[in-house]
């Protein structure tokens, strides 16, 4: 089947014209073009600010010329995520979709649903001849994936609507009314290289098949991260062998929990059958606690040819003790939203080479302070080893409205679209309303959307049925958007 073929027919076909479109972050060009292009052809006001965020206006239809404008926000850009096996070069070519069941999927890549669904259903509103709607400003954003620049850097000036709907929140029964801030840790250092033992014999090492995913959304779901599992093994291997580390790359985009880790390493000639066997028993270690979550996780060992240097034995010694004392995953609960992850760090990347050591990690947090309080703890273990650390690209967190007028209108009408009643809440993921409500004074802002699995990484998936009826519920919410 398809994907233009699917109901609602508009919304597919804008979603199949905008994944044909490279869009990774921070490399928007085609894309905002394709979307300046869009709204001129449409013959509606367009405007592309410096940054590159676009805006497109349409007047209200007749009959709604005295309700408040609506901004309708979507971000453009896309993780770009692909399995290891999978040839696929993201700055050419388009993702390869498929229909499986009731979900649309991508063929080794992620799918780009997020937030390419909400980009296609503002797109098929602004082209729509029939749909009944208040003067709508359309804000396209670039960058929200690596740092939402996009939004930090927005010229405010085109907007004056009071009512923000942001369409990024990936359950159709959650409606969120807040979310986390979040800063970047990255760390880099230099190290010396020594010759490799003589004799020695070399490994790869591999740890794969991790499911990943959001390091937001899926931080408190006990999946593994790759470069935690491998410092783990070479800690272990290390305090029993004379292991000599090569080289090490773990891990890809700082919100995406690391699915692979690979790492070089050199033994003595006399010592390959014991670190054989402890590699593949500590394997096992790791696939018993993690069988539940992790039933993919693998890790693969096979000879390679002696690299001619490797890491100072000290140095490396160092290195381990710093990722082993870097917190990841949740740090604190919240105490006063139940089942909420206040904050959280992600430890993203890890590389070791050519005498360079880097880091990459993300801390979120809707609390600032608790916020500094993880980055500190990041920040510590790795000065503590001589690395220069470089904080960057802190935005803020989403304070809840519980009396959000807008929201009494979706709580008003979910029930005609949905069977379950809705959870209203915050989030543990970054989205733009937190700088978006300072720079346009205050919003009443509201995040909802249809059902998206495994963002962040190749499993990503969109549920099909849930699109319609999200598109059904955002069509009803226009409809009663209050008078001015």
């Amino acid at each position: 089947m398809e994907l233009t073929s699917l109901a609602p027919q508009p919304l597919w076909q804008y979603f199949s014209q905008l994944n044909a479109i490279p869009r990774a972050s921070k490399k928007e060009e085609k894309v905002v073009a394709f979307m300046e292009a869009f709204g001129q052809q449409l013959g509606l006001e367009t405007k592309k600010d410096a940054v590159g965020n676009v805006c497109i206006k349409k007047p209200a239809t007749a009959g709604m010329e005295d309700r408040q404008t609506v901004i309708l926000q979507s971000h453009l850009d896309m993780v770009h995520q692909k399995n290891n096996d999978t040839v696929f070069d993201f700055d050419t070519q388009g993702i390869d979709m498929y229909v499986d069941g009731d979900w649309v999927r991508a063929r080794g890549t992620t799918l780009g649903a997020d937030n390419g669904i909400g980009v296609a259903t503002i797109m098929a509103i602004l082209a729509s001849k029939d749909i009944p709607h208040p003067a709508i400003e359309a804000m396209f954003t670039i960058d929200e994936e690596t740092g939402m620049t996009g939004a930090m850097q927005l010229d405010p000036a085109p907007y004056t609507g009071k009512i923000l709907l942001n369409l990024d929140t990936e359950e159709d029964d959650e409606i969120t009314i807040g979310c986390a801030g979040g800063l970047d840790t990255n760390s880099k250092g230099t190290y010396q290289q020594v010759p490799a033992l003589a004799g020695g014999a070399a490994y790869d090492i591999i740890v794969k098949g991790l499911l990943g995913g959001h390091s937001g959304m899926d931080i408190n779901r006990g999946r593994a991260n790759a470069n935690k599992l491998m410092n783990r093994l070479l800690f272990k291997a290390r305090q029993s062998f004379d292991v000599q580390l090569a080289s090490l790359d773990g891990g890809s985009l700082r919100n995406a929990i690391p699915r692979e880790s690979h790492a070089t390493v050199v033994v003595p000639g006399a010592d390959k059958a014991g670190f054989e066997a402890l590699v593949n028993a500590f394997a096992a270690t790791l696939q018993e606690e993690y069988k539940s979550v992790e039933e993919g996780l693998t890790v693969e060992i096979k000879p390679v040819a002696t690299p001619a240097s490797v890491v100072e034995p000290a140095y490396f010694d160092r290195l381990l003790r710093a990722i082993y004392a870097i917190p990841n995953g949740v740090f604190r609960m919240s105490p006063d939203i139940p089942g909420l992850v206040e904050t959280s760090n992600n430890l993203a990347k890890v590389i070791v080479k050519d005498g360079q050591f880097i880091t990459q990690s993300l801390q979120r947090s809707n609390v600032d302070s608790t916020k500094e309080d993880v980055a500190l703890a990041v920040r510590a273990a790795l000065e503590n080893m001589g690395c220069e650390v470089m904080q960057v690209g802190g935005y803020p967190g989403w304070k809840p409205n519980p009396d959000s007028a807008i929201l009494q209108v979706l709580l008003s009408l979910h029930g005609k679209h949905f069977d379950s009643k809705p959870k209203v809440g915050a989030i543990h993921a970054g989205l733009e309303c937190g700088i978006l409500g300072s720079l346009l004074n205050g919003p009443d802002m509201i995040s909802f959307g249809p059902t998206i699995r495994g963002a962040h990484s190749p499993k990503e998936c969109v549920q099909i049925s849930s699109v319609k009826l999200f598109y059904a519920f955002l069509l009803d919410i226009l409809k009663e958007i209050p008078k001015q």
